[in-house]
């Protein structure tokens, strides 16, 4: 049994508790140095898919965070600890995750993964699959930044956040 590091069992911690994100995308419009687009946020719920070592997200293709995954793949996700009533909000624990979109021809073997592990997490959401414009998304985790608490930051690599995300090996 290998040792793992106060901070990997606090990061696996967080993502084991933390259903939602907010996922950060390049906005569909045009860059110039004269008129930049504002950044688009959305807040998405996730699953892992352990088989493929990627995030899941479930959305509408008419959405235009989905429209601008498949523009420009390069995403970022923050997940953060839940507040305290009556503590400070500063030093709450959070990951913010590098990564690529992409998205699996329907019924292939990654779409089936994916829609097993975000219905495993989500249940209530069957009948969401069943909608057309509904698309499952594969997020590739890159990179990530890991912030512990006051004065605990550190980088992440991609095989720290998969092997924060997957069960704890005995």
């Amino acid at each position: 049994m290998s040792h793992e590091s106060r901070l990997q069992q606090s990061l696996r911690e967080l993502l084991n508790t933390q259903r939602t994100a907010a996922l950060a995308v390049q906005p569909l419009a045009d860059f110039s140095a004269s008129a930049l687009p504002a950044p688009c946020l959305s807040f998405v719920p996730w699953a892992w898919c352990s088989d493929f070592s990627c995030l899941v997200i479930h959305a509408s293709g008419l959405a235009s965070h989905t429209r601008a995954m498949q523009a420009h793949p390069a995403i970022s996700l923050m997940m953060v600890a839940s507040e305290v009533p009556g503590q400070g909000v500063h030093a709450l624990e959070r990951i913010s995750i590098a990564g690529v979109a992409s998205t699996p021809p329907r019924d292939s073997a990654l779409w089936q993964a994916l829609k097993s592990s975000y219905l495993a997490r989500f249940p209530e959401a069957e009948a969401m699959t069943m909608l057309g414009d509904f698309r499952f998304l594969c997020i590739t985790p890159s990179a990530g930044r890991h912030v512990a608490g006051f004065g605990s930051a550190r980088e992440v690599s991609d095989q720290d956040l998969i092997a924060a995300f997957n069960p704890a090996s005995s």
